[in-house]
Parts: C-alpha cells; structure tokens; sequence
C-alpha cells in the first residue's frame, strides 16, 4: 500500500522534475517512519500514535 500520492509531490516540487523512482524511494522512507511511530506508541503503552512519536 503506498502512503504518497505522486500528484501531491509534483505539486510540492513546483517547476522540478521528478525522477521516475522518487515516489517510491519516499514512500519506503514514509513507511519507515510510520512503522517507528507505531514501535514507539507501543513501547509507551500507548494505542495512539502521536506526532511526538515521529
């Protein structure tokens, strides 16, 4: 399942191009950083993940 939406970072980027591997590159580091959040929500016995998790 893909967090990113590739139409969103076109517009982020304004007049750059965006290489054809960027999306998913992102959409990997995304994940990451949601797994980490979750892992981190748990560890404070939490069932919220919270900005702070990040």
């Amino acid at each position: 399942m893909s967090l990113v939406v590739k139409a969103k970072i076109k517009e982020a980027v304004g007049d750059l191009n965006v290489a054809g591997d960027f999306a998913e590159a992102l959409d990997k580091k995304v994940q990451e950083l949601v797994k980490a959040a979750c892992e981190r929500a748990g560890a404070n016995n939490r069932r919220t993940v919270m900005g702070k998790d990040l």
